[in-house]
């Protein structure tokens, strides 16, 4: 559950019969929680008064415990949307780091989709196992390897719909993506740095397997709005990474005009695209 006090402070606790949470606003017993409904208050034993829900996904990857840095849900949502994760997808992530991608990975696919999520530090997999645990139980769509993608992907995860890379040099993995991806599937790297993105884009070209490449950064500045009073909030989350995106085709079918220009135009309410006026 989470905790809001009356400064918006928050606190994440996991209920238990007969458990006790000590907060900065004093001492809250478990059972006054359990059972009762989400979105109500509750007093501590020094009187102070909290608010009470359940952490959404969102929340939940802010608060909970971290190996690696994890990936923001300003992110996670784009990912989503750019790598197209749908209903029993067949899905490849690497590393799990703290497991905030993979969580958010197996909400889409659903209970017959699946998940392969390649770690090789120990550290950073005993904590990912644990957030998801606390989070989602035991998803039956998880798979879990010790194993390190720049070495190949392995058979048994063969073939994938998506393949999603939270990795140093994600370039390395085009070869072994453009072989284990179906056609159409769709190869998403999420890198902090430009240069990063360079790399990733000049191999997924030159590997003749990808196109429609996009490369984007999403940013995200909150509003506050108190009655009259109307203004953009004094921090924003702006730059995290760079998001790199490519389609599986046929080699050979991706010239280097098949790509969405970072200028591109929306279709018109026709459902076509504006006409070049240099065509």
């Amino acid at each position: 559950m989470l905790l809001i006090d009356r400064r918006g402070r928050r606190y994440m606790i996991t209920l238990s019969p007969g458990g006790q949470s000590d907060l900065r606003g004093g001492k809250i017993g478990h059972d006054e929680l359990l059972g009762r409904d989400a979105g109500g208050t509750v007093r501590s034993t020094r009187g102070e008064r909290f608010l009470v829900v359940r952490p959404t996904l969102a929340e939940f990857v802010l608060e909970m415990p971290r190996g690696a840095q994890v990936i923001y849900p300003k992110d996670l949502g784009a990912i989503l949307m750019l790598a197209d994760v749908f209903p029993g997808a067949r899905v490849l992530e690497a590393g799990t780091g703290s497991g905030a991608l993979t969580m958010t990975l197996l909400r889409a696919v659903g209970p017959e989709g699946r998940v392969a999520s390649y770690e090789v530090r120990d550290d950073f997999a005993r904590v990912a196992e644990r957030n998801i645990q606390r989070y989602l139980g035991s998803p039956p769509g998880l798979v879990l390897r010790r194993h390190d993608v720049y070495d190949g992907i392995l058979p048994d995860d063969r073939p994938l719909d998506r393949i999603i890379l939270d990795l140093p040099e994600p370039w390395r993995v085009v070869p072994s993506a453009a072989e284990a991806l179906a056609p159409g599937g769709i190869f998403l790297a999420y890198v902090p740095t430009i240069l990063q993105g360079m790399q990733t884009v000049d191999a997924l070209r030159a590997s003749g397997s990808f196109a429609l490449l996009e490369t984007l950064e999403v940013l995200m500045r909150p509003w506050n709005v108190d009655g009259r009073s109307v203004r953009p909030a004094h921090r924003m989350v702006a730059h995290t990474a760079f998001l790199i995106v490519g389609r599986r085709v046929q080699r050979g079918a991706a010239p280097a005009a098949i790509e969405v220009p970072a200028d591109a135009e929306p279709p018109d309410e026709s459902g076509e695209a504006p006409e070049d006026p240099e065509a």
